[in-house]
């Protein structure tokens, strides 16, 4: 009977790991940056109000960073509850559940928010 100790061991899991903690980073910093200036505009500009936010918006610069920004919030969630649901729910057909519950929602959300974005 052989004990194996040392370096070899049996790696598990989905090895995406550093591909998520960099997405989860730079969806973070972009959505900052995107709230930073959307303030700077709505703080130091005239009184906030309908035409004004209308304006805001009208740009198609400023439609495609919001739209980018909506699609980085769902990925940055979908992330974050991913793991969630792969770290804390064992059984596996109720993480896939919630999984593709999550996944519904999300774009669910996404598509409500980028529908409302276009309507402007």
């Amino acid at each position: 009977m052989s004990k194996n100790y040392g370096t070899k061991r049996v790696v598990v899991g989905a090895h995406y790991g550093l591909r998520d903690w960099l997405a989860q980073r730079i969806t973070a910093v972009l959505m900052a940056l995107f709230t930073v200036a959307l303030l700077v505009q709505v703080i130091f500009g005239d009184p906030i109000g309908y035409e004004k936010w209308a304006g805001i918006f009208s740009h198609q610069w400023m439609k495609f960073l919001t739209f980018v920004v909506i699609l980085s919030l769902a990925y940055h969630a979908w992330v974050g509850m991913r793991d969630i649901w792969m770290d804390y729910i064992k059984p596996v057909g109720i993480r896939l559940s919630l999984q593709v519950f999550t996944i519904v929602w999300l774009l669910g959300c996404a598509g409500w928010a980028i529908q409302v974005l276009w309507r402007l």
